[in-house]
């Protein structure tokens, strides 16, 4: 094995630099393992001015949380790269040769996937632009910031009477527009009993004024008024690494509707299928907010903590018994 081998040889790779990845990162680093986080630099939230919900850090930008969670790995010796790992492929002696999409490739004994997802957006003119900021879809994220003003959920599929139901505990202020979605009677019923206005029509843009949603024009020319837009994306996960190692993702079912895909782990550990590999965050929960996430990084890692110990443990059991022993180490 040459030098420049060795040095691109680690414990664990981290694919994915978000706070799932940088929280497991952290985890490992401070268990004296050798990481490596590859971080593309495409956080799913970056439209977002701040984050809401995480405690200690509510409010705060999330490209100043990610740039204290990059230092607080790098101080205790992890190492972190941009970069987009595009396959990983087992290696007959174990573990895995990474490739990344600048042609070059690092060794891991163990993964640990947190590449997140990326939402995908109703094809209205308009909406890309403002998400994040007054095109919304969590409450619990953004529903403090505009309670009691005028809003908007536009229906396009089984999630969206859910929308206006929630979000009418942030504003009494909530109209559905019915879109592309056909509503049933119970729908209806519901939303009459909530306060909710259904407003007929599809929707063919945003009415903007000074950088600020105003309203949401309809066919026929008629508009809206609302503050804030509430879509329902369709949650991909971002899954190349994995469905290249035969870890398909799942599709996520409402009333019998896909909203979405997911990679398959177990819920406490985020051990996937596939022995030595693991997954945390958005990948594998997409509903899981940055508080959550980072929660399934750190238990994933202490997962794979165990693992790679119980893996010395057995080697040096056999040492010991060859007459060879000198203790399992920390490699």
């Amino acid at each position: 094995m040459d030098d420049n081998e060795t040095d691109n040889r680690f414990d664990v790779v981290v694919v994915g630099g978000g706070a799932a990845g940088l929280a497991g990162a952290l985890t490992l680093v401070r268990a004296r393992r050798s990481v490596l986080v590859l971080d593309s630099g495409t956080p799913r939230n970056a439209p977002a001015a701040h984050l809401h919900g995480y405690l200690g850090h509510d409010g705060q930008g999330p490209a100043e949380l990610l740039a204290a969670g990059r230092a607080e790995v790098a101080g205790y010796g992890g190492e972190i790269r941009p970069g987009t790992a595009v396959a990983a492929d087992p290696l007959p002696e174990g573990g895995f040769l990474v490739r990344c999409g600048d042609g070059s490739t690092v060794r891991a004994r163990r993964l640990l996937v947190a590449t997140g997802l990326l939402d995908e957006l109703p094809g209205l003119p308009g909406l890309r632009e403002r998400w994040g900021r007054d095109v919304l879809h969590c409450p619990y994220c953004h529903g403090w910031e505009v309670r009691d003003q005028p809003l908007a959920v536009l229906a396009t599929g089984p999630v969206s009477v859910h929308q206006a139901q929630l979000w009418r505990q942030w504003s009494e202020h909530v109209t559905l527009l019915a879109h592309t979605w056909g509503l049933t009677a119970q729908d209806r019923e519901l939303l009459a009993a909530l306060g909710v206005e259904v407003v007929e029509g599809e929707a063919t843009g945003l009415a903007v004024s000074e950088d600020r949603l105003t309203g949401v024009t309809l066919a026929g020319g008629t508009s809206v008024a609302c503050r804030a837009l509430v879509v329902a994306p369709r949650f991909r996960a971002r899954s190349g690494v994995l469905t290249g190692l035969g870890l398909p993702t799942v599709g996520i079912e409402r009333d019998g509707h896909v909203i979405g895909t997911c990679v398959d782990s177990d819920p406490a550990t985020g051990a996937t299928a596939l022995a030595g590999v693991w997954a945390a965050g958005n990948v594998t929960a997409p509903m899981e907010q940055i508080a959550g996430s980072a929660a399934q990084g750190v238990r994933a890692a202490v997962a794979i903590n165990t693992d790679l110990i119980e893996e010395q443990t057995r080697r040096a059991v056999e040492a010991h018994r060859a007459g060879t022993g000198g203790g399992p180490g920390r490699g």
